[in-house]
């Protein structure tokens, strides 16, 4: 029996690899459940990357829905991003708020100049700690926060013009439906 006991925990191995591939394969890997949807956005006070001595906090924001999209210089799938947000960023519906995340702002400021700015405005936050209580994983990530600062949307990766028509836009009618009486 010893004997067969090397065996047997390779069987085991390979037994829980192929149901680590069925798992991945029935699942989208994007789809990472966000416990802060439906809950207050995390208060924060940021520098705008073209006016760093004026800051932007979550209070400043009140009001009015608004859309965060995480991105950086350094982030190849924010360039992917990018050209859906110059054509489609102004039709949303929400004031498209940059969030310039583990970027120098030298190299942000000169992406932006190069492939167009889609932002109504930028915030940095160049050391990461405000992502984190985000619940960023990485860039490119958006949130949809309510006029009372609430979160009601969060995709992770790359806004595409699909998911803006099937995802984003109807999350952004639904709240102007609850704001109104």
């Amino acid at each position: 029996m010893s004997r067969l006991l090397p065996f047997f925990g390779f069987v085991l191995l390979v037994a829980l690899f192929g149901f680590g591939i069925w798992w991945n394969t029935q699942h989208d890997q994007r789809e990472v459940p966000s416990p802060l949807i439906n809950k207050p956005a995390p208060a924060f006070v940021l520098p705008k990357l073209d006016e760093p001595a004026q800051t932007v906090s979550r209070d400043s924001l009140l009001g009015k829905p608004y859309l965060i999209n995480v991105f950086a210089s350094w982030c190849i799938a924010c360039g992917d991003e990018h050209p859906v947000l110059m054509a489609d960023g102004k039709s949303i519906g929400v004031p498209l708020i940059g969030y310039n995340y583990k970027d120098a702002a030298n190299d942000a400021k000169a992406w932006l100049a190069e492939h167009g700015n889609p932002y109504d405005m930028v915030i940095v936050d160049q050391e990461g700690r405000t992502a984190i209580d985000f619940g960023v994983y990485g860039a490119p990530e958006s949130f949809l926060v309510d006029g009372k600062g609430i979160i009601r949307y969060k995709h992770i990766g790359p806004l595409t013009p699909d998911v803006i028509k099937t995802e984003l836009k109807p999350a952004i009618a639904a709240l102007a439906k609850e704001a109104s009486p």
